[in-house]
């Protein structure tokens, strides 16, 4: 999403976490011998583009009170070697913004980032631990539909070498970057399994998608409970979500638990298509640009369910999913179980950079269908509970037992659906009040990691 009239398309980031990707490039005017020197990939160059982008585009006017102009000047009268001196100039400039969102990603962090929010990787489809037992780069996971599926990786599977090369203290990264690769190109695991000799496996490197919803039905007590599970707002997030729906409601589920708990965020687009599969009509979500002017995103009559709905959240949902979860609370369409949410309420827009780099530049902030803040704030659940540190420690030992009444957080949703008790819950919805100025008054909103 691009903020009011450039938004239209939605391509935008809500970050905690993840970045969601626009390879929207508008450069400004610039004198003829910068943009020759930007032709020859020059350090100086991308300095002044990065520059550029953040004058055009930052949700703060003031620049936190600086003087961008002086900024471009001290910059441009600097000589640079080699693009590692730029970045680190660019990443100086930056940082007098006061923002952790506004940043420069080198072309690595900008390749795996976007990634990320592709809901794509190219690779062999499994996910790894370094077992802290046995000391083994272990396979946890392996993704449905994957090269690894297909030619028989298990989990527990031991992955000794790759290519050849011993994986002994060799850390998950470093696995990682030896695994993935371009797409069509092979790679040898020797693995190691229980009750068997070592072996080689060929694979062959694919793009594959990204889980990052699973789901199932559930039955708690006399009820059909349609469980969901949202990791991060990828590219393909919404499409996964629309499957889970759908095959639920061939289920006849008769209430759903939508848990958006260590959710991130991810993209804005996601996010706006995933509250209409729930929410029929009123506002998603508000976003206001540095000159004060707003934009309403609205539902549009395309819900996919009107069953009863609980939303898990913690301090880790974040972003996209404080603009879902608000949206449904604020319609009374949810009861919004757990713990107080993380409070990112900026937008931002990612660019790719001419030498591969990116920049994230924070564009708008948002508030939620009553106009409320939650800066710094987050979301308070209509029933709070926080999770004490041992439940925390032994979920995260049992993963199987989140999503189950060995959960705290939700059983407390079962108790909702069972006892049928959403109607206490539900609020006069008062009309918005933002002023258009907002941005101003504020400066900027902003938090910190």
């Amino acid at each position: 999403m691009q903020y009011i009239k450039r938004f239209s398309s939605l391509q935008l980031a809500l970050f905690g976490g993840a970045i969601a990707t626009t390879t929207f490039l508008a450069l400004s005017p610039w004198c003829g011998s910068v943009r020759a020197a930007l032709m020859q990939n020059s350090p100086k160059a991308l300095v002044d583009e990065v520059w550029q982008l953040v004058a055009r585009e930052y949700v703060d006017g003031t620049f936190n009170k600086t003087d961008w102009q002086a900024t471009r000047q001290d910059l441009l009268s600097r000589e640079y070697t080699n693009r590692e001196q730029a970045y680190a100039a660019v990443r100086v400039a930056l940082a007098k913004l006061d923002d952790p969102y506004t940043r420069f990603l080198d072309p690595k962090q900008y390749e795996a980032l976007t990634s990320q929010t592709s809901g794509e990787v190219t690779g062999v489809g499994i996910r790894m631990e370094l077992n802290k037992q046995t000391k083994h780069l272990t396979v946890v996971e392996t993704i449905q539909n994957s090269p690894a599926v297909k030619a028989g990786v298990k989990a527990g599977d031991k992955i000794v070498a790759i290519d050849g090369k011993p994986t002994q203290k060799m850390d998950v990264q470093a696995a990682s970057s030896l695994i993935r690769g371009k797409a069509g190109t092979p790679v040898t695991l020797k693995i190691e399994r229980q009750g068997k000799s070592a072996f080689d496996i060929k694979l062959t490197r694919a793009k594959i998608e990204l889980p990052t919803v699973t789901y199932t039905l559930k039955r708690e007590g006399n009820k059909r409970v349609g469980y969901i599970s949202l990791r991060e707002f990828s590219a393909h997030a919404s499409e996964q979500m629309q499957k889970a729906i759908q095959d639920l409601n061939r289920q006849q589920v008769n209430a759903y638990v939508l848990d958006l708990r260590d959710n991130p965020g991810g993209l804005l687009q996601a996010g706006v298509e995933i509250s209409r599969m729930w929410l029929n009509k009123g506002s998603i979500v508000k976003t206001v640009d540095r000159q004060g002017a707003s934009q309403d995103i609205p539902a549009n009559q395309t819900a996919l369910t009107q069953r009863p709905l609980v939303v898990l959240v913690n301090g880790n949902s974040a972003s996209a999913s404080e603009i879902l979860a608000g949206a449904l609370q604020d319609h009374q369409r949810a009861v919004v179980v757990g713990s107080q949410t993380f409070g990112k309420a900026l937008v931002q827009s990612v660019h790719s950079l001419s030498d591969g780099s990116g920049l994230a530049v924070t564009v708008a902030h948002y508030y939620t269908p009553k106009g409320t803040d939650i800066s710094h704030k987050g979301i308070t659940p209509d029933i709070k509970i926080d999770l004490s540190e041992a439940q925390k420690r032994q979920l995260a030992a049992n993963p199987s037992s989140i999503g189950t009444r060995q959960d705290p957080q939700y059983a407390r949703a079962i108790s909702v659906i069972t006892n049928n008790s959403f109607a206490q819950f539900k609020k006069p919805l008062k009309k918005p009040q933002i002023s258009k100025r907002v941005v101003e008054r504020n400066q900027v909103e902003r938090n910190q990691l």
